[in-house]
């Protein structure tokens, strides 16, 4: 009897932490990077052209355009992902757009809230590009679970980037 007490106290103590992160942690925030020896007008053109993305990123299937601002900021798209044979329907706000320094994008897709805010930068004519992202749920449950995939959020999205840097180096 004091083995499944002991046992059950322990159970009690995971699952209390489990619930707790997500009262604690809000949001899971990371950053990554890539340089390519490509100009950063061509760089900042190419990223930020809706047909390319399909060529970094192999999940998307389509990108419909909702709402489609001149000056970009506001412009909301409907993206669908392929994710692993389940079909996923998101949409992308653009929340600011400065040529040849930023774009911030915020995702929602079916209880994930993502935003990405890319920073571009030039030197020597070599382009950076600098993503800080942050993920935060709808779902409490999901919440909780959010800062135990943070490396795989992270390195899905530095997965993105190579395959960009890849995209417009062979451009």
């Amino acid at each position: 009897m004091k083995t499944i007490k002991i046992i059950l106290g322990i159970i009690s103590v995971l699952v209390l932490s489990f619930f707790a992160i997500g009262i604690i942690v809000n949001e899971t925030v990371y950053t990554t990077e890539i340089s390519v020896d490509v100009p950063l007008e061509t760089v900042f053109t190419e990223f930020n052209k809706s047909e390319n993305a399909v060529k970094w990123i192999p999940e998307i299937k389509k990108i419909e355009v909702v709402t489609q601002t001149p000056e970009k900021k506001g412009t909301v798209n409907k993206i669908v992902l392929d994710a692993n044979g389940q079909e996923i329907t998101m949409t992308e706000k653009v929340l600011a757009y400065v040529p040849n320094k930023k774009v911030i994008l915020f995702y929602d897709a079916e209880n994930m809230l993502k935003k990405n805010e890319y920073l571009f930068s030039e030197n020597n004519g070599k382009t950076t590009i600098t993503l800080n992202a942050s993920c935060q749920s709808e779902s409490y449950i999901m919440a909780c679970m959010f800062p135990f995939f943070k490396g795989t959020f992270k390195a899905q999205d530095q997965k993105y980037l190579n395959n960009f840097k890849e995209f417009v180096a062979n451009k």
